[in-house]
């Protein structure tokens, strides 16, 4: 009965600091890479898309060696919807991943990420594909 006691005591005491406020902070500077409201590009998918097309050079030297492929970059969409800590993740090589790190950084802010109804700052990997024609 003791040990039962004891027990229900200590549950008693973690879900009570578990539960302080009513809810679990959201720290600011934490970056999250799942969110209940993912990170989108103002005017959705298809803005993307024309933003791409219309900013995206096909690198010289990876037209003169035939090269396509996806170029994977990793950025951080922050709580303001800006875009910062840009990284290549996967390269085709050619230039192909530093044309597309710099159109990144072009990008205007983000409709940001948000968890427990705050923004967020939110990790976020795009793939960028080049095909030639």
């Amino acid at each position: 009965m003791k040990a039962n006691h004891i027990l229900s005591v200590i549950c008693t005491i973690i879900i009570s600091g578990l539960a302080f406020n009513g809810h679990s902070q959201v720290c600011n500077d934490e970056i999250f890479t799942v969110v209940e409201v993912s990170p989108t590009f103002v005017g959705g998918e298809a803005a993307m898309n024309k933003f791409l097309a219309k900013n995206l050079t096909y690198p010289k030297a990876a037209l003169e060696k035939n090269i396509q492929g996806t170029v994977y970059v990793s950025f951080i969409v922050e709580a303001d919807g800006s875009i910062s800590n840009v990284a290549i993740k996967r390269d085709i090589g050619a230039g192909c991943g530093e044309e597309a790190v710099r159109v990144i950084k072009m990008m205007p802010k983000w409709n940001p990420g948000k968890q427990r109804g705050k923004n967020v700052r939110t990790q976020f990997i795009l793939p960028i594909s080049f095909k030639l024609s």
